[in-house]
C-alpha cells in the first residue's frame, strides 16, 4: 500500500459539467485552499470558519467582482480527499468558470490531472482502490441496477469479500513463512490440511466472483442482442418497436437492410443493445451478399439472439432447417414467431409446444411486453444482484482473481506433491500480491495513472 501523502500543492478543477448552466461548481484540494480562495473571497474570513460550513459572498479580481457565490468549506481531514477542500459555487456561465479558473491558477493553484481529486483520496486512505474504481462507475451508472452495484462496490462490499479472502492467506503465510526460520529442526507450523481446506473454500469463492463477471459486464456493457431471420420476416418492424421509433426502413421488398443497424433501449434497468441484420438468404446481389456475411460476424458476438419468422407461411419443420443451416453457437435464443395478427389458429397452433418460442405481430406490437419480460428473464439481472451478493464489473479485477485461482491451484498441486515450505511460501505471496493489487495493498505508479487518468477532471 501506497503510504499516506498529504499534496504539497493544490489542485483546481471545474466540478460540474462544462458548458451553460444554473450553477458551475469549482473544487480546490491542498494546504492552500482556504487561503487562495480566501485571497480573492470578499464575505466572512474563511480561514477562521469552521469546516463544513457554506459563506456567501463574491469573488473579486482586484476591484472587479467577478460573481457572487457560496462557498463551502471542508477541512482536513474531514473531506473527500482528507485535504483541505473548498468548493465554489458560481453561476454557470463558461465565461464566469473560465474567469475564476484563471484566478485561481494566478493565486497559487494547478490545474488538477483526470480523476486526481479521488486519486488524493486514496493516497491518503480516504477508501481503496477498489472503491475508487467504483466512484468512476457510479457516475457513469445509467440505471438502477448499475447505480446499485456501484453503491455496493464504494460502500465497501466487494473490497471487505477481497480483504477477508487475503486475511485467511495470510495467517497460513505466516506460519509457513515461520518455518523457514527453523528449516533445521523440520518443524510444521501450518497444518497442511487446513491450508488445503482454505484453498478449495477460496477456489469456490473465487470461482462464483469470476462467473459473476458476465452479469456485470452486462450490466455495464448492455446485451447484445441480434435480430436474424429471413428477409420480410419482420426484423427493422420489430426492431423500431423495441426502440419505439422509426430507426430503420420497412419496406415489404425482400433485402431491404443490407447493413447492420444498432441501437439500445432500457429494458427493466438493464441496457439492450440491439442490432438489426441482413435477412439470412443466398443472393447475388453483391451489396446484399456483404450484408449477409456481417449478419453471420454479428452472430458470433452476441450474448442473445432473438431468430425471427413469419409464422403465417413457416411451418415447424421449414424453421428446424433454417436453424440447422444458421448453424448457431452456443448462444442463448429466442424464437420469435412474428404476425401473429395475421395467422389462423391451426397455424399457431403447430408451434404451440416449440420451446424458447414467442408470439407476437411486430407491426401491432402485439405480445411485444411479454416478449420484454422474457428478454429480462434471460438475463436476470434482477435476481441475481439482490441480498449480498457482490457482482464483479471491472476487468482489471476481474484479470487480478483470475491470477489468484490459477496460483492456488498451483498451491494446492504443491501441497499434494509434498513441496517444502519456500515454494509454498512463494506461491501463497504471488496470490497474496494478486488480491492486493484489486484493493491496492500492492500498487504502482502506472496502475494508479492508468485508472486514474480515466477520470474526469473534476472528479
Amino acid at each position: 500500500m501506497i503510504p499516506s501523502l498529504f499534496s504539497q500543492d493544490t489542485i483546481v478543477a471545474l466540478a460540474t459539467a462544462a458548458g451553460h448552466g444554473a450553477i458551475a461548481i469549482i473544487r480546490l484540494s491542498g494546504p492552500e485552499a482556504v487561503s487562495i480562495v480566501q485571497g480573492v473571497f470578499k464575505g466572512k474570513n474563511l480561514t477562521q470558519q469552521p469546516s463544513h460550513t457554506l459563506h456567501f459572498g463574491t469573488i473579486r479580481d482586484g476591484e472587479k467582482i467577478l460573481d457572487e457565490v457560496v462557498v463551502s468549506l471542508f477541512k482536513a481531514p474531514s473531506s473527500y480527499t482528507k485535504e483541505d477542500v473548498v468548493e465554489v459555487s458560481c453561476h454557470g456561465s463558461p465565461y464566469i468558470t473560465e474567469q475564476l479558473l484563471k484566478l485561481f491558477l494566478r493565486q497559487g493553484a494547478r490545474l488538477a490531472e483526470p480523476g486526481e481529486f479521488t486519486k488524493r483520496a486514496f493516497l491518503n486512505g480516504q477508501f481503496d482502490l477498489a472503491q475508487a474504481e467504483a466512484v468512476a462507475d457510479l457516475i457513469a451508472s445509467d440505471s438502477a441496477l448499475t447505480h446499485q452495484v456501484a453503491m455496493k462496490q464504494m460502500r465497501g462490499g466487494f473490497s471487505q469479500e477481497i480483504k477477508a479472502l487475503r486475511a485467511q492467506l495470510i495467517h497460513f503465510a505466516s506460519m509457513i513463512e515461520l518455518e523457514l526460520d527453523f528449516s533445521e529442526e523440520d518443524v510444521e507450523f501450518a497444518d497442511r490440511e487446513a491450508l488445503r481446506r482454505l484453498i478449495s473454500t477460496l477456489q469456490r469463492l473465487i470461482a462464483g466472483l469470476l462467473q459473476s463477471f458476465e452479469l456485470g459486464n452486462v450490466l455495464k456493457n448492455g446485451v447484445p442482442t441480434v435480430i436474424a431471420g429471413k428477409p420480410n420476416a419482420g426484423k427493422s418492424t420489430l426492431l423500431n418497436a423495441l426502440l419505439n421509433e422509426e430507426k430503420a426502413i420497412v419496406s415489404d421488398i425482400p433485402g431491404t437492410t443490407r447493413d447492420v443497424i444498432e441501437d439500445e433501449a432500457m429494458l427493466g434497468g438493464i441496457r439492450f443493445r440491439f442490432i438489426d441484420t441482413a435477412g439470412l438468404r443466398e443472393t447475388l446481389d453483391k451489396v446484399e451478399a456483404i450484408g449477409v456475411a456481417r449478419t453471420k460476424e454479428q452472430l458470433k458476438k452476441a450474448a442473445l439472439v432473438l431468430y425471427l419468422f413469419d409464422v403465417t407461411t413457416t411451418s415447424p419443420a421449414q424453421l428446424q432447417e433454417e436453424l440447422a443451416a444458421l448453424a448457431l453457437p452456443q448462444i442463448p435464443y429466442l424464437l420469435l414467431a412474428n404476425k401473429k395478427d395475421l395467422a389462423s389458429p391451426e397455424q399457431l397452433a403447430t408451434f404451440s409446444h416449440t420451446e424458447n418460442l414467442v408470439f407476437l405481430s411486430a407491426g401491432t406490437k402485439e405480445g411485444l411486453e411479454d416478449l420484454k419480460q422474457t428478454l429480462l428473464a434471460q438475463v436476470n439481472a434482477h435476481e441475481a444482484i439482490t441480498g449480498d451478493r457482490t457482482i464483479v464489473t471491472n476487468l482489471r479485477h476481474y484479470q487480478s482473481l483470475q491470477q489468484t485461482s490459477e496460483t492456488l491451484l498451483e498451491v494446492l498441486q504443491g501441497l499434494n506433491n509434498g513441496l517444502t515450505s519456500d515454494w509454498l511460501a512463494a506461491d501463497i505471496r504471488r496470490c497474496l500480491f494478486y488480491l492486493g493489487q484489486i484493493t491496492g495493498e500492492i500498487t504502482t505508479d502506472d496502475l494508479l495513472d492508468n485508472i486514474f487518468t480515466k477520470f474526469c477532471i473534476g472528479k
